[in-house]
């Protein structure tokens, strides 16, 4: 496990996380030290954990949004595969009724050939 000093609210804060997710991690710590700088500029001083539930609130909001519109979006991406299906089973069903048709108007113009030869 590695360990990471990341600031938050201008204090420093020793974290473990697995080896190579250092960067990610301290990117995590730079989201929530924005989040925290928001707040604290809109409302002003509070307690520290305050404005830490608070900005983690805040976190957890955009996550929340963020998770519904990936369900839209996949839900979007379903309903287009099954319109993509359903289009794909009538092109192939068209197609067999075509050839269905040019065999008959084949065997048509083979048996008035015949006739006429």
């Amino acid at each position: 496990m590695a360990q990471v000093i990341v600031q938050v609210n201008d204090r420093p804060y020793t974290m473990q996380c697995p080896d190579g997710e250092e960067d990610h991690l301290r990117e995590l710590a730079k989201l929530l030290d924005a989040e925290v700088s928001r707040i604290k500029s809109n409302v002003g001083t509070v307690g520290d954990i305050r404005l830490l539930v608070m900005a983690g609130l805040m976190v957890a909001d955009r996550l929340s949004e963020s998770v519904r519109r990936i369900e839209e979006l996949e839900d979007q991406l379903r309903g287009a595969r099954e319109a993509r299906n359903a289009t794909s089973q009538q092109a192939r069903e068209m197609e067999a009724k075509f050839a269905e048709r040019l065999e008959m108007a084949a065997q048509r113009l083979m048996g008035l050939t015949r006739k006429m030869g």
